[in-house]
């Protein structure tokens, strides 16, 4: 009878066991087609995608249509901060801003034109006798290539010159097919015209209602925190590009004015004009000076040896005083970057804008500092707000009846005593 029983009971559970199986298998098949459902893309997401890339890549391709505008954007830009503190000056003596702007115009164009009123008319003799003297030059016997030999043999570098004799053949051909690059130089000119009139348009602009497009854009912001340093971003940016691009334009003028001293002391010829290319030159940092020096330097050997030595040692001396005093005492409260960081700078901007990513390089290199020192001294502030913030911990009585104990109380004290009895002393 047991065996029977046994044997009733085994026959009843295997239906339940093959309807278990069963089950478990339909279930398993519906988590894998939902699995499988899951894990298609669906188009709509395809479609998002592939709008957004192309909405990319025809954003770049207008920034790439219109990089001459934005690089002309920038530059005034710069310019604009660098005009501002004057422009700001007049107008708290109670000059309305517009005319304030058009005073500071009309400043720059009279030093303009004064300085050229004083380097002009010498700087026209000079390049007037430099024509005659080439012109001479290409009338003697043997044109151009006997007196090249002549003082290359005077310093002992004659064997230069005969390599150099195919290429000096060949000159004349050169010169002959150079009409369609003076074309493009003539408009290449009247480009450069446009520009210089819509960067100053620009920056007219700019310095009539730049501060109120500053402060729109920061008033955008939610957080007060967060628009108050956005304001210290700004104004260390302003004075940071402002101090440079004055700091710069001083030390080259002064540059031009040594080396006019010392080209004029040592007799060496287009000292007003080999000047006023050093001070150019100077604008840009790090190699702007050593290219003036190295064309003065050519034009002192033709005077004589003796004379170039000391051009050389000149040049040496200044670059010394300009490097240790000059850049430090006008550069020390607008910039304050590492060698390193400027050397760096400087070739990036000249590897993606040229000479004039050269010149903007250091402010902007210099704006990069001021936002990485704002973000890196704001995370010890928020690390000491969350440390400072107290935790939310429930009432003792809610801890008590959870059978957790606050912070300081052992867990036997939370047994709230019985009715009728008191707690031993």
């Amino acid at each position: 009878m047991a065996d029977g029983d046994a044997a009733f009971v085994t026959t009843d559970r295997q239906p339940d066991r093959a309807r278990g199986a069963d089950e478990a298998e339909a279930n398993g098949d519906a988590a894998g087609r939902s699995f499988a459902l899951d894990s298609q893309v669906r188009p709509r997401t395809v479609v998002v995608v592939l709008l957004t890339a192309l909405g990319l890549l025809a954003g770049l391709y207008v920034l790439w249509q219109l990089q001459d505008i934005l690089r002309w954007g920038l530059v005034a830009a710069f310019l604009a901060v660098a005009l501002n503190p004057a422009v700001n000056w007049l107008h708290r003596h109670h000059i309305r801003r517009s005319v304030a702007i058009l005073l500071v115009y009309g400043a720059l164009l009279l030093a303009l034109a004064g300085l050229g009123a004083l380097v002009l008319p010498p700087l026209i003799a000079q390049v007037r006798g430099l024509i005659v003297t080439l012109v001479s030059l290409f009338q003697r016997p043997g044109g151009p290539e006997q007196a090249l030999r002549a003082l290359a043999e005077r310093y002992g570098l004659g064997g230069l010159v005969s390599g150099l004799q195919a290429q000096l053949s060949a000159l004349p051909n050169t010169l002959s097919g150079a009409a369609g690059p003076l074309l493009a130089v003539a408009s290449g000119v009247l480009g450069s015209i446009t520009a210089l009139l819509s960067i100053l348009l620009i920056t007219f602009f700019l310095l009539l209602d730049g501060a109120h497009f500053v402060a729109r854009g920061i008033g955008l912001v939610p957080h007060e925190q967060q628009r108050a340093r956005l304001r210290r971003i700004t104004a260390a940016s302003a004075r940071a590009v402002s101090g440079y691009v004055t700091g710069n334009l001083a030390i080259s003028l002064i540059a031009g004015i040594f080396t006019f001293a010392a080209l004029t002391v040592l007799r060496v010829p287009y000292a007003l004009a080999l000047a006023l290319v050093v001070a150019l030159l100077d604008l840009i940092p790090l190699v702007g000076a050593t290219l003036g020096a190295i064309i003065c330097i050519v034009i002192a050997f033709f005077v004589g040896p003796l004379t170039a030595v000391l051009v050389i040692v000149f040049f040496v001396v200044y670059q010394q005083l300009e490097n240790n005093i000059l850049q430090p005492l006008v550069y020390g409260r607008s910039v304050h970057l590492h060698p390193l960081a400027i050397f760096v700078a400087v070739l990036a901007g000249g590897q993606l804008l040229g000479i004039l990513g050269a010149l903007l390089a250091i402010p902007v290199a210099e704006i990069i500092r001021i936002l990485l020192v704002e973000w890196y001294g704001s995370r010890p502030r928020a690390a000491a707000q969350t440390l400072a913030t107290p935790p939310d911990v429930p009432p003792p009585d809610d801890l008590a009846e959870r059978g957790i104990s606050p912070p300081g109380v052992e867990p036997d004290d939370l047994v709230p005593p019985r009715p009728g009895l008191t707690a031993e002393p």
